[in-house]
């Protein structure tokens, strides 16, 4: 296939910005450089061939493209060998098969990931250095059909694009939360990889299960099998698993098991007594466990958030301050790592804050500055390691840890201006981190999050923020589809953001709490236009995401994010309900009729088949049954029964205030007194 030389400088002059013509498609993560003709070609009989002798790789990229094409034009794409086809897209890559990233690994146009596209009426050319490459301009080329079944066209096109970033990624928390199961870890990789992501972070404290250890979490963890299996998952989509551990904090559940316990710097705690010989014992095993499993070049070995380093130090550091005795460790674990010939990666926080240890960092270390925002200057997370040499990447988070909905504001305001600032320092990768810190969250309503951290970190110029669903529904759904999910997902931030404005940023630890206590509902009757807007944008997201499944939509990502809408509603109406009962239960005074106390109970608040407290009843059990649903589509049963257990207190919350107001009624007489609404409210 002939491919048109046309040199840096011309191609920046002819390029156009994607998306700057209406009948192509708008392109995510945007090409680097971009040039559209005037002719099409049909898909429809065209196949697939190789220039050269294809690697398992390359025959993967193949087989993808061919998925790609069949689905589009409704008839089946060949993969020829003979080469006698008359229209074909041909896959050359020109050097080595280099799959998956490396240590010290460069991005910009001449870079291992780099790739160039030539579409023309008679055929096309995907043309890289590497496996890799061709995979990315597969993923591309996928992105530029247009129409569907005979009608399924792709443009004339010249692409040449590399990646901004040479690592791209995302951390999966398998630990504070529920387990996801082995084949929704590949989900995830195969929904990654469609972003031209090369690193998945597979977080876990204590989840994988490793010889010698039967009781540490044994119903929350991964056979060693299947890790092995989710890493060559990775590997065919060009994405390095890498682990991502705790070697220092966050262990408790190393420690609540008692013979473990005295490892620990307070017993059945939380970090390590790194002065205890045992300790490095214990490491060392974990360590050459860990990397006989994983073969990444990287191990990012934790440590964060040393929450008992401080008094640890004054108590029993032997006059070691706490900079210190946290730099002990750090070499302990770092020296292990490199034994083993893999590079080091920590968080960068406790080193930030104990500026005086950076200089001693094992050469080879990778940094990882972390923040989730919100912050207006992200510079004090980088500034303390400028000028050290050593490797840095950053962390950003789609906050949805503590949310009903993923805070995709919040999310990619933190990608965005955390991202500018990490350019400005010479950062070389992003980890974009999801974080399942309150144990219910569903992660499949975070997939746009993760798709725009992929996006971000590949293409040069800033994401369209306000374009972002109109572009990525697309790319995911079919056009009537897609037209009901961006403006659903809008929505649904939307939502999330307005019950934020009324109950505070955590809206998860909201949701299961008391409506009644005197300053929630103090909160929510100064708040009712908020709830009120709150339960508008929620239903419209309801409304079309119904639409899109009706329209054939992907139940599998779509269904949760029906799911968290029709949450932010119950939560919503939660509240605004308690303040309507509320203020209903003032209209009467302070000594009303027994006559009128009935009748406002029987119509307004309390009766048995149309009432406020009867609607809040309806609705849990219908949203625990999806809420399960949905669980066990994305996870194993590890830990849904505590969730489970939230729901039936919710329940059970409503139910004993029907029966408590039903008894007070009929115990009531002409000129009590009438208690506070609120006196009615009984602890979960």
């Amino acid at each position: 296939m002939r491919w048109m030389r046309i040199s840096v400088c011309l191609m920046s002059m002819l390029t156009l910005p994607v998306g700057s013509r209406a009948e192509h498609n708008r392109l995510l993560p945007r090409p680097q450089q971009v040039r559209y003709g005037s002719g099409r070609l049909p898909v429809r009989g065209l196949s697939i061939r190789f220039a050269s002798a294809p690697s398992a790789e390359d025959r993967f990229a193949a087989e993808t493209l061919a998925r790609f094409l069949s689905d589009r034009a409704q008839a089946p794409t060949s993969i020829s060998e003979d080469g006698r086809s008359e229209r074909v897209i041909v896959l050359n890559r020109t050097g080595a098969v280099d799959p998956l990233p490396v240590f010290g690994e460069s991005p910009g146009p001449d870079s291992r990931e780099a790739y160039q596209l030539e579409v023309t009426a008679q055929g096309g050319e995907i043309r890289a250095k590497s496996s890799a490459g061709l995979f990315y301009g597969v993923q591309t080329l996928d992105q530029l059909v247009e129409g569907s079944a005979d009608q399924a066209m792709l443009p004339e096109v010249e692409i040449h694009d590399w990646p901004s970033l040479a690592y791209r990624g995302i951390m999966v928390d398998m630990s504070h939360g529920p387990l996801p199961t082995e084949e929704e870890v590949k989900r995830q990789l195969d929904f990654l990889a469609r972003w031209k992501a090369n690193q998945y972070y597979f977080y876990n404290e204590a989840s994988i299960a490793l010889d010698g250890f039967p009781l540490l979490n044994p119903e929350g963890r991964f056979t060693k099998d299947q890790v092995r299996r989710i890493i060559a998952c990775g590997r065919e989509r060009h994405i390095d698993v890498v682990p991502c551990l705790e070697l220092y904090g966050h262990l408790h559940d190393l420690f609540r098991v008692e013979r473990h316990a005295d490892l620990a710097a307070v017993p059945h705690g939380s970090e390590f007594n790194p002065l205890k010989p045992p300790v490095l014992d214990l490491l060392t095993n974990w360590l050459d466990q860990i990397t006989r499993l994983f073969p990444s070049p990287f191990v990012h070995v934790g440590m964060d958030e040393t929450w008992e380093l401080e008094r640890f130090a004054k108590s029993e550091a032997q006059g070691l301050t706490p900079g210190q005795v946290y730099l002990k460790q750090f070499k302990n674990v770092s020296s292990l790592v490199n034994q083993h010939g893999r590079h080091a990666m920590v968080w960068a926080d406790i080193f930030a804050k104990h500026a005086e240890t950076i200089a001693q960092v094992t050469p080879g270390t990778v940094l990882v500055p972390w923040s989730y925002g919100p912050e207006s200057d992200y510079r004090h997370f980088l500034a303390p390691f400028a000028g050290t040499h050593l490797a840095q990447f950053i962390a950003t988070g789609v906050t949805v840890w503590n949310q009903i909905s993923p805070d995709f504001d919040l999310s990619f305001d933190n990608i965005d201006t955390f991202l500018a600032t990490g350019r400005q320092y010479s950062i070389l990768g992003l980890i974009n981190t999801i974080w399942t810190d309150d144990a219910q969250v569903l992660l499949r309503s975070a997939f746009p999050g993760i798709a725009y951290g992929a996006a971000a970190a590949w293409q040069t110029t800033p994401m369209d923020r306000a374009q972002f669903f109109s572009e990525y529904a697309p790319r995911v759904y079919p056009p009537a589809v897609a037209a009901e999910v961006a403006p659903a997902l809008r929505k649904l931030a939307e939502a999330e953001r307005r019950l934020q404005n009324v109950l505070g940023r955590d809206t998860m630890h909201a949701f299961w709490d008391d409506a009644l206590a005197p300053e929630r509902l103090k909160n929510s009757e100064a708040h009712r236009d908020g709830l009120r807007e709150t339960r508008l944008a929620a239903e419209e997201a309801q409304e079309r995401l119904d639409r899109a499944l009706s329209l054939g939509g992907d139940p599998t990502t779509l269904s949760s994010l029906l799911l968290a809408a029709r949450m932010l509603d119950y939560a919503a109406m939660k509240y605004a309900y308690a303040a309507e009962m509320a203020e209903f239960w003032r209209q009467l005074g302070p000594r009303p009729k027994r006559e009128d106390l009935g009748f406002l109970l029987f119509s307004e608040i309390n009766a048995q088949n149309h009432s406020r407290i009867e609607d809040l009843i309806d609705r849990v059990p219908e949203l625990r049954d999806s809420y399960r649903a949905a669980w066990l589509a994305e996870y194993t049963p590890y830990r849904l029964g505590t969730v489970l257990g939230k729901w039936d207190a919710e329940f059970q919350y409503w139910w004993s205030l029907q029966r408590r107001l039903n008894k007070f009624e009929a115990s009531f007489h002409d000129g009590d007194a009438l208690p506070p609404f609120e006196s009615f409210s009984a602890p979960k």
